[in-house]
């Protein structure tokens, strides 16, 4: 099976500071999807300029033709169903249907209590994804939703006319734990991981690998038990958290060995994030370029 390349477009410049040119040139370089990160700032960039998702992705679908485009991901932090479905769809049919939703959990941090709220236990983020993403899927599939749940409500919610795609645009469900992976199972058409961060710090890449391929083995199972094939998804990994850190960035050699190891555990897509001076995802930009250009020819 063919690998894809995508790319990962964080939402730090202004639009016509090199915001555009970025989304422009991720479609010259060939790549498969830009994605951006769905948060109301991140990490090392908490305190220096940050943009909105959904706006992003609405000016990246204005500025381009071909290129799909996505959240990596969108989680119940500070979006509720409702809302972001009615987002999604107009998103989905301002770019021609180009749009997939990458949604995961969510976790501690400046999203998780930004809004007032008491961070919630691994437990309850557990408990409102298991209840964010069927009302989701409803939401984008139905023209009329009602829902009374323990963490979300939706009283005749419409959605005419719903999704460019049908029935509705795709999901890239990020899950490692057992009851995300079910969600993955039953609503995904992909599986997004970033590998085992328990390895980050201390870990090797082989033992990053061998990890990953465990996820796998249970998504699998997960998959059976809904009576679903593991290969109808789509397996993105999103890379730069895995021990490898940047490494495979260094060449495009480095490139092409990294990504055959994970090509035959059995991803179908591998995203990079698009150079960024002095951050934890710098990287030659030549060297970027090259391997969006030449790599998928080398790896099939």
């Amino acid at each position: 099976m063919s690998l894809r390349l995508s790319t990962v477009i964080l939402p730090y410049r202004r639009w016509n500071e090199g915001g555009r040119s970025a989304w422009t040139r991720a479609e010259q370089l060939g790549f498969h999807t830009a994605y951006t990160y769905d948060h109301l700032s991140w990490r090392s960039f908490r305190d220096g300029p940050w943009f909105g998702a959904i706006p992003t992705l609405t000016a990246a679908a204005a500025a381009t033709g071909r290129l799909r485009l996505g959240t990596l991901v969108t989680s119940p932090n500070f979006r509720h169903p409702v809302t972001l479905a009615k987002e999604l769809i107009s998103l989905d049919d301002i770019s021609g249907g180009r749009v997939t939703l990458g949604v995961g959990a969510g976790g501690a941090g400046f999203d998780a209590t930004v809004l007032g709220q008491e961070p919630w236990t691994p437990r309850e983020r557990a408990d409102r994804f298991a209840e964010f993403v069927p009302l989701l899927d409803r939401l984008l599939t139905e023209d009329s939703v009602s829902h009374e749940g323990d963490f979300y409500s939706a009283h005749e919610a419409r959605n005419i006319p719903g999704c460019v795609q049908r029935p509705r645009l795709p999901f890239a469900v990020a899950a490692t734990g057992p009851r995300g992976l079910r969600l993955a199972a039953r609503h995904g058409q992909a599986w997004v991981t970033t590998g085992d961060p328990k390895l980050f710090e201390t870990g090797t890449p082989e033992q990053s690998v061998h990890a990953i391929r465990g996820q796998i083995e249970k998504l699998t199972d997960a998959c059976a038990a809904q009576g679903r094939d593991v290969n109808e998804l789509d397996k993105i990994l999103l890379t730069g958290f895995t021990p490898d850190r940047g490494r495979p960035l260094e060449s495009l050699d480095a490139f092409v060995d990294f990504a055959g190891r994970h090509q035959e555990l059995g991803f179908t897509e591998l995203v990079l994030h698009s150079p960024i001076p002095g951050s934890d995802f710098a990287a030659d930009e030549k060297v970027f370029e090259q391997i969006a250009m030449e790599a998928p020819a080398q790896l099939g």
